[in-house]
């Protein structure tokens, strides 16, 4: 059942959602949350279609506010709302409303939607693209006690993830962070089968893929290891290789569908690892609602420690040994004069600054 409301109000779609559940026999409100997706009209129809099939598992209320660009001044100066209820089949197990909002209602979105939101339920903001720099601050994002965003939706998602750092507050989530969740739950599982003691992890994924980074942080934090980042074709995170003193143990998945296990001494398996959709992540999000510490951790660990340590695990500091070799010539002259005491002390002293010298792009590496 749908219905259009135009130039409406908070008020009127009330009015319309109680004589739509009563048309279709059902007054009762059995909801458990209020899901608000705020986004633009180009992203609306996927986001609202994840949302419907997560509702199975978590009947909700979904509000979708779509903000309006206004192109003319005239139009600017129009306040107007407008609304579609839908409830019954068109809004799979839950209540839906798309909220289309024009002129200045734009920037007090929060005074349209807190009237509609059920009482005495959790409210959850879900934003799949162009998330505000601080969601805890954004007048929707004080609404709701979790915040969902996504990095990897971001131009810049490698600096989206720096700011997510920077503007943490408790209730705040990433879907590039739910993403690794199965990666997460194999690992743990593969060290519980051996005693040993990690020593150093690889992660190897996507260049631009926050969800590597917040892997590779989460494995860094937890493990208290250097871990080495490597870019691969993808799709997404492709392995995870950690050196342990039993041997290695390597997560591999090349097609990002089915993975490998390999641990030392035991035989390779085939582990089910397919790229999750975002109803997926979303209904998994939606099962708690309580902060999420192991993400806040992972988060703060920060990308520019984990780059320190990468700079100082690399297996390629073959720069450092050029420096021996070209050491290796100068105590020749010492056969003429007598001086050799002097000569020795010199030759200890010359590869000492060299070395340093050597270090220096390193650290310039790290800061990048």
């Amino acid at each position: 059942m749908k219905t259009d409301l135009t130039d409406t109000t908070s008020s009127k779609i009330n009015k319309a959602l109680v004589l739509g559940r009563r048309a279709i026999g059902t007054p009762a409100v059995g909801m458990v949350l209020t899901l608000v997706i705020v986004t633009d009209e180009e992203n609306a129809y996927d986001a609202l279609k994840a949302a419907n099939e997560a509702s199975r598992e978590h009947p909700s209320r979904t509000l979708v506010v779509i903000k309006r660009v206004s192109r003319s001044p005239r139009d600017r100066a129009k306040t107007r709302l407008d609304a579609e209820v839908r409830l019954g089949a068109d809004a799979s197990t839950g209540e839906t409303v798309v909220l289309r909002l024009y002129g200045e209602v734009v920037d007090h979105a929060q005074s349209v939607v807190l009237p509609l939101l059920l009482p005495d339920a959790p409210v959850v903001v879900w934003w799949p693209v162009n998330a505000p720099a601080d969601p805890a601050n954004d007048p929707l994002g004080a609404l709701a006690q979790r915040r969902v965003t996504d990095t990897y939706a971001a131009e810049q998602p490698i600096q989206e993830l720096i700011g997510r750092a920077e503007t943490y507050t408790p209730g705040d989530t990433d879907l590039s962070w739910t993403r690794i969740t199965p990666w997460r739950s194999m690992l743990a599982a593969a060290l519980d089968q051996v005693a040993c003691e990690v020593t150093s992890a690889e992660v190897e994924g996507e260049e631009f893929n926050p969800s590597v980074e917040l892997l590779a942080m989460w494995v860094a934090e937890r493990l208290k290891v250097p871990v080495r980042r490597s870019k691969s074709a993808g799709p997404g995170l492709t392995s995870v290789r950690l050196e342990t003193s039993a041997g290695p143990i390597v997560l591999d998945r090349a097609d990002g569908s089915l993975a490998t296990l390999s641990i030392q001494g035991q035989p390779d398996r085939g582990v089910a690892l397919k790229r999750r959709e975002t109803a997926e992540l979303i209904a998994e999000e939606l099962r708690r609602l309580d902060p999420d510490d192991t993400y806040a951790a992972a988060l703060r660990f920060g990308l520019e420690r984990l780059d320190e340590r990468a700079a100082t695990t690399a297996p390629e500091p073959v720069a450092p040994a050029e420096p021996a070799r070209s050491a290796e010539p100068a105590p020749a002259p010492a056969e003429d004069a007598g001086t050799d005491g002097a000569t020795e002390a010199d030759g200890a002293a010359e590869p000492a600054p060299k070395a340093a010298a050597k270090k220096a792009p390193a650290r310039k590496a790290a800061a990048k």
